[in-house]
């Protein structure tokens, strides 16, 4: 799809009519992915934002709240992972506020209203949103890698890593486009933050669940986002927990499983609900 003089365009195939479809679909997808990269140059501080905020999280405990109970080795090589888990959870709040904004300045029901393949507006969101995960990630690793962190277990295991922590946050972002269409106003975020904050403190991000009481250890260890620092932790070679649970020797496993599943329930819910808008 692309705007001249403010008009939009005759309409082209539809899609699921073949190969041409695929192709109109595809094109209206990254023609929405550049819309919302666009949006990052009009905005630099709020990008900027985004990424210096887990670089604070990362310095604040790695020097002024560091040497978490249980840890075994340095522990800054134990928080590193856990903090780009954290970050990739801690991104739904950012797909959460970009879809409202849009629903409530009336840009998805003008998208809608044009000639274009209804899926790309979602794919655009989650493309761009992947892009800017992926940036968070190179710096907080070139942070890591500054004040000390290193990976241990060659280039390979380091990009299944990295593969586990993009599966995670993709599994993320749909649940905040779900989320997003159900709160429908900005406003909501906030209500939503105040859940996501304590469940991705209430992991292992920053300390092991042996450190903690045993039934709060239990509720961490089986945290989806403790499963993908621990496996995260696992493939950089870093040091980990020091427990024999079930969660932490299958971390591997529940780290593909957990995103999975919740991309089983929250994609077609996602789906099926932005389809319903003009309705």
């Amino acid at each position: 799809m692309t705007l001249v003089n403010g008009t939009a365009p005759a309409p082209g195939p539809t899609v699921g009519s073949g190969t041409g479809g695929l192709g109109w679909a595809l094109a209206d997808s990254w023609t929405m992915t550049r819309r919302e990269l666009a949006r990052w140059a009009r905005q630099p501080v709020q990008v900027v934002v985004g990424l210096v905020f887990p670089v604070m999280l990362l310095l604040m405990f790695g020097y002024l709240i560091g040497g978490g109970r249980g840890i075994a080795g340095e522990y800054v090589e134990f928080l590193v992972p856990g903090m780009l888990a954290l970050t990739m959870a801690f991104g739904l709040e950012s797909t959460m506020l970009a879809v409202t904004q849009d629903l409530n300045k009336g840009v998805v029901d003008r998208f809608r209203s044009m000639p274009m393949a209804s899926s790309a507006v979602l794919v655009g969101r989650s493309v761009a949103d992947m892009f800017q995960s992926a940036l968070s990630l190179v710096v907080l690793i070139g942070v890591g890698y500054a004040i000390g962190w290193r990976w241990h277990d060659g280039p390979a295991a380091f990009l299944g890593a990295v593969g586990l922590l993009l599966l995670f946050r993709f599994a993320m972002l749909w649940l905040g486009i779900q989320l997003a269409m159900v709160a429908g106003r900005p406003e909501m975020v906030q209500a939503v933050q105040i859940l996501v904050w304590p469940i991705g403190f209430l992991s292992n991000a920053f300390a092991t669940p042996e450190s903690m009481p045993g039934w709060l250890g239990a509720v961490v260890e089986w945290n989806p986002m403790s499963a993908t620092a621990t496996a995260v932790r696992d493939l950089f070679g870093n040091p980990g927990e020091v427990g024999g649970s079930w969660a932490a020797e299958h971390a591997g496993l529940l780290a593909v499983v957990w995103p999975v599943v919740l991309l089983a329930v929250f994609f077609p819910l996602a789906v099926r609900r932005f389809a319903r808008l003009s309705h």
